[in-house]
Parts: structure tokens; C-alpha cells; sequence
């Protein structure tokens, strides 16, 4: 790969002729465009997707795809088997609509179940032995809006209305204007945050989808957007003195969960990257650009290591045969994944080589102390050994950058 485009020179080393010569076609795909930014009818990308289409990863995961009014224990909103969440994992790795008649039964399913107010709504049991009933959380609308507009069906009027409801679900919280934990209006249930309280999960799936739809149809201005991203932000700045209930920001969300399905320093940037604004510009404050080069030194330090690459620390069950599923080795599309955020943030590169991970506070509630993600390595050749952070040498407590 050449090498006059890296922004990140200094931060990470260049882990992408790495994953370009993986046996992986949907990490090579998701490398192409959203890393090297190669439209769509580019040679490799079209020769990346055609082999993605007939990979047996791909038909693995189209295999844990049931009809939608199916109805099954959710087990969370986290799992992979929830269908947005599956639907997403596809998409990354170049999945369309039309490319899987299971994919288009499930798109039109979702479609047709709303509540009375446009809020789109799944079918599952919200605890292990609940029977199956149509039922209507944030995180069931926003997810599914996102799937839907991922695999184009945005013109659908349907999903228009869902946005405006969207929109008018917006509420004002403890940490500010975002989208609370609401109720399921037929069973009662509500996920774990507080009353009054913001939650992070759906704010964040609620900023992927206003991403996902042109500016001019969108039911929220850019203002009114990017203030909401500024309370997402500050969840993370405000961290030593409050924490939404189950959300925090140790160990645990730097390294995060494979396949990504919750909240977490890399869905975290994946979502507020969106959304450059927030760092650039007119309106960008120094507060909020150093919290994500903040967010960014952390997703670097926890998750990469010498190479650049990302190994796995955490994974669900039941996804062995995929490199993400696997804590062994290093992952080509985790890896890929990772550096798809961390392009969107490629003029916050030099900030965040300058963050110090081991002079970073705490959360509320914790000790203080870095865990370590892995044991240091000496490296040959006078290059600097690494530090029981993680990825990057550190050198007066300050993580320092590879080769890229």
C-alpha cells in the first residue's frame, strides 16, 4: 500500500497490506472502501464482494438469519443473533440487498410492524422465559431504521415516519439533550438505564442513522444533531464524577466485544466520527476534539498490537469459525474494522499521538489503575519495546507511534 497517505504514521503501524493479502474477502472489501476509499465499481472491489458472495463466512452468516416474526428469546439487543445486529455484521463485509432472497424476507418484515406511533418493533421474548410479543424499544427502532436504510430502503414512507418519531423521542436528561431508556409500551419492559437518564446505546444508533440519510431530509438540523453528539461525548469527558447505570468506560469498553454490537470506544468513534463537525470547523471546541483523540489513543493502546492489527480480547460464542469470533490471533476484518473509524478521524492523527493513556482519570467507581491488555515485547534494531498499555511504546507515560 502506499505509504504518503498515512496520517497515522505516528501513531500506528501499517497494517494494511496485511489485511489486503487476507483470505478474508469481506475484510478486503471493507479495507477497499472504507479505508482506501475505492468506489464501488473498482476492479479489486468488485473482485473483493464477488468472493465475499460465495465465502463460506458469508453463507454461515446468512444461516443464523430466521424470519423476523419467528419469534425467539432476545437474550439483548447486544447479541449478534438479533437480525440488525446480523444484518450489520453482513453489510460491513459488503452484503446488499438482492444479493439473498433471506435478507429482502427479513428487509420487507421489518417493514411491516410498527406501533401506533411509526416506531419500528421486533418480535422476542425481552426476557429468557417470556413468550414472543411484538414490542417496541428505542433500541428496536433505531436499529432496524439503520438496516433499513443500509440496504436502501430509505425511500420507503415508512421509514420516513420512523425518523420523525425519531426525532420527537429526543428528550431532555440528566447529561442533556439525547434519547432516553423508554418503556416498551406493551410489555412494560425497559432496558437497564436510570429514569432521567440518557443511554448511550440508542443515542449512538440514533447518530448512525441520522448519518445514514441525506442532509435534506433529515428530521433533525445539523445543530440540533451535533448537539446530541456533544452529550454522547461528554458521557466519556465526565466520566470520573458519573456513569450512566451499566455503561461505563474501563477496561472492558476500550477493548470492547466481538462481533461489535454495543457500546464501546470503537462504536463510540465509529458513531461520533460521523459527524466531523464535532472536531473541525467553525463550531468544534478543543474540549470535545481532545476527548476523541482521547477515545482514539485508547482504541489504539487496548486493541492493536505490534503489527497494528487487532486481536480479539473479547468474543461471543458461537462465531469460532470467523477470525472476529476468535481471541488466538489476530483478526483481518477486526482489524480492518478498526482502521475504517480511525480513517474517518485522520486530521485528529497528530492529537492523538500526543494523548498520554496512562495519565488518562479513571471512571466513576474505578481504581485508577491501567489494566494491562497484553505483556510488553521488547522489540530489535534500537526501535522502542512496547508498554503493558498495549499498543504503542510508551515513553514517559505517553503512548508513541509505529510506522504509520
Amino acid at each position: 500500500m502506499p505509504r504518503h497517505d498515512r496520517p497515522w504514521a505516528a501513531v500506528l503501524p501499517d497494517a494494511r497490506d496485511w489485511v489486503a493479502s487476507s483470505p478474508d474477502p469481506g475484510a478486503r472489501w471493507l479495507l477497499l472502501t472504507a479505508v482506501l476509499d475505492r468506489d464501488a465499481d473498482d476492479p479489486a472491489v468488485r473482485a473483493a464482494r464477488a468472493e465475499m458472495l460465495t465465502h463460506p463466512d458469508t453463507a454461515d452468516l446468512l444461516s443464523r438469519l430466521t424470519p423476523w416474526d419467528a419469534g425467539a428469546p432476545l437474550g439483548g439487543h447486544n447479541a449478534p443473533a438479533f437480525a440488525p445486529n446480523l444484518l450489520a455484521l453482513l453489510a460491513d463485509r459488503g452484503l446488499r440487498s438482492g444479493d439473498d432472497p433471506r435478507v429482502d424476507a427479513v428487509l420487507d418484515a421489518m417493514l411491516e410492524h410498527a406501533d401506533d406511533e411509526d416506531r419500528f418493533s421486533s418480535f422476542a421474548g425481552r426476557r429468557a422465559d417470556d413468550p414472543p410479543v411484538w414490542g417496541t424499544l428505542l433500541c428496536d427502532t433505531h436499529a432496524i431504521a439503520e438496516t433499513l436504510l443500509r440496504y436502501g430502503r430509505g425511500d420507503d414512507p415508512r421509514v420516513g415516519r420512523a425518523l420523525e418519531r425519531m426525532a420527537a423521542d429526543l428528550a431532555d436528561t440528566a447529561q442533556g439533550r439525547a434519547w432516553p431508556c423508554r418503556p416498551d409500551p406493551v410489555t412494560g419492559f425497559r432496558g437497564p438505564g436510570r429514569r432521567g437518564e440518557m443511554c448511550p446505546q440508542v443515542t449512538l444508533e440514533a447518530l448512525r442513522v441520522l448519518s445514514l440519510v441525506p442532509a435534506g431530509r433529515r428530521p433533525l438540523d445539523e445543530a440540533r444533531t451535533l448537539a446530541v453528539a456533544r452529550v454522547a461525548l461528554g458521557v466519556w469527558r465526565d466520566r470520573a464524577v458519573a456513569k450512566p447505570y451499566m455503561f461505563g468506560h474501563g477496561a472492558t469498553f476500550k477493548t470492547g466485544k466481538w462481533p461489535a454490537t454495543w457500546y464501546s470506544a470503537l462504536t463510540l468513534l465509529d458513531a461520533l466520527g460521523r459527524w466531523p463537525a464535532l472536531w473541525r470547523g467553525p463550531g468544534a471546541s478543543d474540549d470535545d476534539r481532545r476527548a476523541l483523540a482521547e477515545l482514539a489513543a485508547c482504541l489504539v493502546a487496548y486493541t492493536t498490537d505490534d503489527d497494528g492489527r487487532v486481536t480479539p480480547r473479547s468474543t461471543f460464542r458461537g462465531f469460532e469459525q470467523h477470525t472476529f469470533g476468535r481471541k488466538d490471533g489476530p483478526s483481518p476484518f477486526a482489524t480492518s474494522a478498526t482502521l475504517a473509524v480511525l480513517h474517518r478521524l485522520d486530521d485528529l492523527a497528530d492529537d492523538v499521538a500526543r494523548v498520554d493513556v496512562l495519565a488518562l482519570g479513571s471512571s466513576k467507581g474505578g481504581t485508577g489503575q491501567v489494566r494491562p491488555p497484553r505483556a510488553p515485547r521488547a522489540t530489535g534494531g534500537g526501535a522502542v519495546g512496547r508498554s503493558a498499555v498495549g499498543r504503542g511504546a510508551v515513553q514517559g507515560g505517553a503512548v508513541q507511534g509505529g510506522a504509520w
